[in-house]
């Protein structure tokens, strides 16, 4: 067993990082860490991001010890960034069923709009938006339910992000399990980093989009797709 495991007195955090500086794997704010991570030290983790957050209330000046709107606020915010809005960093890929194409099916199919939610990097605000995904399959592409595009987008996006790597992130994995001939997807999402702080501009959006096999070659196809997706905004 490695020492760092031994050492009931070092933070779970501690012995976590280790293990990815052991492996030489990176943990960038959008990274997976789920294999690193065993048994029961989700839940030790989730006791240290308290103890920390409830130092940052201190260095805030609110007093939570007598303000009854605050004095589970550490323990809600630790939960919250674990086991919610950032779980996509500590658990493994949803489990996918994926199906020979028996039908030998080779027509644009599309998927969306997709809601998601995320949270930029940078300020840990609020991404909300929606994704729309065209695949392009070929009679050796595997197959998946309709769910398991929205379970694979939440999976990603449910990190730390940055739009423009989210996407391709999502477009990664989507090759991967399916080897589809063509690959699409188009995100649209408002920036609370933007409405919420900065300029203060409640109105703007960003879209951006990755293209992969038959759409980056396929001009009409690309066309096809793009124009098959519901007026957004």
């Amino acid at each position: 067993m490695n020492p760092v495991d031994t050492d009931e007195g070092t933070p779970v955090s501690v012995k976590i990082r280790e293990r990815i500086k052991a492996a030489r794997k990176r943990f960038h704010a959008n990274d997976n860490i789920a294999e690193f991570i065993q048994p029961g030290e989700l839940e030790l983790l989730l006791d240290e991001v308290e103890e920390k957050m409830k130092g940052v209330l201190g260095s805030l000046v609110i007093d939570t010890e007598h303000d009854h709107n605050t004095d589970k606020t550490a323990r809600r915010v630790a939960k919250m960034y674990l086991k919610e809005v950032f779980q996509g960093r500590y658990v493994p890929a949803p489990t996918i069923t994926e199906f020979p194409n028996a039908e030998h099916l080779n027509e644009l199919m599309i998927v969306g709009p997709i809601t998601v939610r995320s949270a930029c990097s940078h300020h840990f605000c609020p991404i909300m938006g929606k994704i729309w995904i065209g695949v392009l399959p070929n009679e050796h592409t595997n197959v998946i339910g309709l769910s398991k595009y929205a379970r694979l987008a939440e999976w990603v996006m449910g990190r730390p992000q940055i739009q423009e790597e989210a996407v391709v992130q999502l477009a990664d994995l989507i090759q991967r399990k399916t080897q589809p001939d063509g690959l699409a997807i188009v995100m649209e999402a408002s920036h609370f980093c933007m409405s919420w702080r900065g300029v203060k501009d409640v109105d703007s959006k960003m879209i951006n989009s990755v293209m992969r096999g038959s759409f980056l070659k396929d001009a009409n196809l690309r066309r096809e797709f793009l124009s098959l997706i519901p007026q957004k905004g």
